[in-house]
This record gives C-alpha cells, structure tokens and sequence, in this order.
C-alpha cells in the first residue's frame, strides 16, 4: 500500500484543527489513487466536519462500495446517516442507521444518532425511549446508575406508546 504512509501523516496533522488543509492533502492524494476506500472515509468525514454534507455523502457512499475495515464501516454508515438526516432525506437516514445497527449491533451510537432521525420524523417516544436506554446502559454517572431500572421502565413505557400510535 504505496499510499498508506503518507495518508497516515495527513491524518496526523488533522489533529492540530486543520481539517481544510488536511482535505486538499487528501484530495490531492485521491487524484494519485482514486480508489481507496479509507481515502474516500477520511475525505467523507472531513466534508462533513466543514458542514458540506452533500459532498460527505457522495464520499461516504463511494468509500463503502471500494470496501472499509469493520472499524471505518462503522463509522463510515454512522456518518452517512448523520448526513442524509442534515440534508432533509430523514427516511433514507433511518435506514442506514438501522443498517448500521443490525451490522455492529453493540455500537451505541447508532441509538443516538438514530434517536435524531426518529426525533426529526416526529416519532418522539422511540426517540426518547432509545435515549433513556443509551444513557442506563452506558452512563458511568453514579445518579444515572442508582436509576438506571426507573430509566429502562419509562423506555419501555415510551417504546410501548409508540407501537399503539
């Protein structure tokens, strides 16, 4: 992989903060090997960070058909559905997340962020009910942990008004 060492310095410096200059080395390193998926992640993610979620999803896209590591997959869908659900395609997000969930189903932060999409649709009480359940399951808070039975309860009871709505 020809390419690798010299993706590994770019994306180092994107930790000083320059994600603009960090996306021309990027795209100028796409011109070289148009084909690489991590590439095509990085530039994806870098897109959306400087709030440019069309030119995120197209790169999203294209990273995962080149194919990804299961790490970057994830990541990859997470920030695909965080996209579509910025740009209005509400549905269509919920359905990559949803994608992302039954792929990686311990990643919790495909909860979170598919609470936004139902929040966004006006499905309220899924959307409260998965955060109730992110917050007991992953919480370290000790005032969330001493309620984290109470929390599951009001989930279910919300996930349950939401089914007869």
């Amino acid at each position: 992989m020809p390419w690798k060492s010299e993706f590994n310095a770019i994306l180092g410096a994107r930790h000083g903060g320059k994600i603009a200059s960090v996306l021309s080395q990027l795209v100028e390193l796409d011109q070289r090997y148009p084909d690489v998926g991590e590439i095509h992640y990085q530039l994806a993610w870098s897109h959306e960070m400087l709030g440019r979620p069309k030119e995120a999803v197209f790169h999203y896209e294209k990273s995962m058909a080149l194919g990804l590591p299961a790490n970057e997959l994830s990541g990859a869908l997470l920030g695909l559905g965080n996209a579509l659900r910025s740009l209005g395609h509400t549905e269509r997000s919920l359905e990559v997340l949803d994608e992302g969930k039954a792929k990686f189903p311990d990643h919790r932060e495909f909860d979170v962020f598919r609470a936004l999409s139902l929040h966004k649709l006006g499905r309220n009480n899924q959307a409260i009910s998965l955060l109730l359940l992110a917050l007991a399951d992953t919480s370290e808070d000790v005032g969330v942990t001493a309620n984290q039975r109470i929390l599951r309860h009001q989930a279910a009871a919300l996930a349950e008004r939401a089914e007869m709505a």
